[in-house]
């Protein structure tokens, strides 16, 4: 018997180089409604949801404050148009994926990104059409690093926990994947250390390193 039957996916930093777009976002729209927060604040929670962010680094909560929507709103606005145009997925992130559906494992998306977003963010790593099932913010009540997204995720793909690994690249997706009983294979081109990623079952540099190292990953054992 195989040992996964599925693959949930993150997607930022993962197989797309969007941390800083997304950080910077942030800091622009933080501004725009008055807020000034420090870019390197920002930047070592991405990969946690809007509604933490705003919470975490001006006190804003989502659901009772209408300022915490509109700066949500515009950070959307402001990837969408201005940052998203330039990204680039990472070198080997189609390759990757081919090859885990090539091995028969479904792939199943788990991000924290809004469903807009995602779309975008697939397209632009070259994946949008090997994808079976894609799990947003919008599919959950809470966002990463609590286990709503990696719960739905499983839900939406059939899999269980068990027989499901997480790809992911921050220490979010570590702690929400294990909380919903998941391995958790890390990458570091989000921009955090092992010792961030701590709790995963292997790390690599990125997702070209995982793919020339296949054979003897989790994935391929």
């Amino acid at each position: 018997m195989p040992r996964y039957e599925g693959v949930l996916l993150d997607v930022d930093g993962t197989l797309v180089d969007s941390n800083d777009a997304h950080a910077e976002a942030w800091v622009r729209a933080f501004r725009d409604h008055g807020f000034d927060v420090p870019f390197d604040k920002v930047r070592e929670r991405i990969g946690k949801g809007g509604d933490k962010m705003v919470w975490e680094l001006v006190g804003l909560d989502k659901d009772e404050d209408p300022k915490a929507k509109a700066v949500a709103e515009d950070r959307t606005r402001l990837f969408l148009d201005e940052f998203a145009p330039k990204l680039k997925g990472f070198s080997g992130a189609r390759e990757l994926v081919e090859r885990m559906k090539a091995d028969g494992l479904k792939i199943v998306v788990a991000s924290s990104a809004q469903a807009d977003e995602l779309d975008t963010l697939l397209e632009v790593a070259g994946v949008a059409d090997l994808i079976e099932h894609e799990t947003s913010s919008d599919d959950a009540e809470n966002s990463k690093p609590d286990p709503d997204i990696v719960v739905a995720a499983l839900e939406g793909g059939g899999l269980s926990a068990s027989k499901a690994v997480m790809l992911g690249d921050t220490p979010y997706d570590v702690e929400a994947a294990t909380r919903a009983g998941v391995a958790v294979i890390a990458v570091r081109s989000g921009g955090w250390g092992d010792a961030d990623l701590k709790g995963a079952i292997a790390v690599y540099d990125d997702v070209a390193d995982l793919l020339a190292h296949y054979d003897e990953s989790p994935l391929g054992r």
